[in-house]
């Protein structure tokens, strides 16, 4: 099993990168979007925790910035009807926390949230893994991007969800707004500098 690849940085893509090991070898992998965000510059030197899966037709390898976030994509695929393809969708719309939290708390509209992912589907995630995700801890800070957010992030965020963003865009907002300098802000101080930043798009 290929659990790490680590080397140079070849190509970065939204869904795929291109690892360069120092034996020679290339690595293509498919990875979430907030592992896309968290990337360094081509070039420059990159380690990614990984998972194998085979099928029939081919092996595909996916890469994560966390042994968490990879523990959750494995959690994920054993769901019925989640193959590899949603369950990397599921980690780019949500972060791993987030996802997991989702089907803890039975929240489907949060896992409607993501596309391909309809009311039935969002029940049968529920159903599966709610009962087996009790040893997965939250990552809080380890998960997504691997930023510190203050208190009144995930309050921004469910604002902003109520006011009709989808979950993706509302977390997208909440973290270039911390990244913009609103780090340690109260919650409402969040909401408006995240809403400054979606209405300046």
């Amino acid at each position: 099993m290929i659990v790490q690849v680590a080397g140079q940085l070849l190509t970065k893509e939204l869904d795929r990168v291109e690892i360069l090991t120092m034996g020679g070898v290339a690595y293509e992998l498919s990875v979430p979007l907030n592992v896309y965000e968290a990337l360094p510059r081509t070039g420059d030197p990159c380690m990614l925790h990984t998972y194998l899966v085979v099928k029939e037709d081919g092996w595909q390898l996916f890469g994560f910035t966390t042994v968490y976030e990879r523990r959750v994509f494995q959690k994920v695929l054993g769901a019925k009807g989640v193959g590899p393809s949603l369950a990397l969708g599921l980690l780019s719309s949500l972060t791993a926390d987030r996802l997991v939290r989702a089907i803890r708390e039975k929240d489907v509209a949060t896992l409607q949230s993501v596309p391909r992912v309809g009311r039935k589907k969002a029940e049968q995630l529920i159903l599966d893994l709610a009962d087996k995700l009790d040893q997965l801890q939250l990552s809080g800070a380890e998960s997504g991007v691997g930023r510190s957010a203050g208190p009144g992030t995930e309050d921004a965020i469910r604002a902003l969800v109520s006011l009709g963003y989808s979950t993706a865009d509302a977390e997208k907002a909440v973290r270039s707004a911390i990244d913009g300098g609103a780090k340690g802000m109260s919650a409402p101080e969040l909401i408006r500098a995240a809403l400054a930043k979606i209405g300046g798009r």
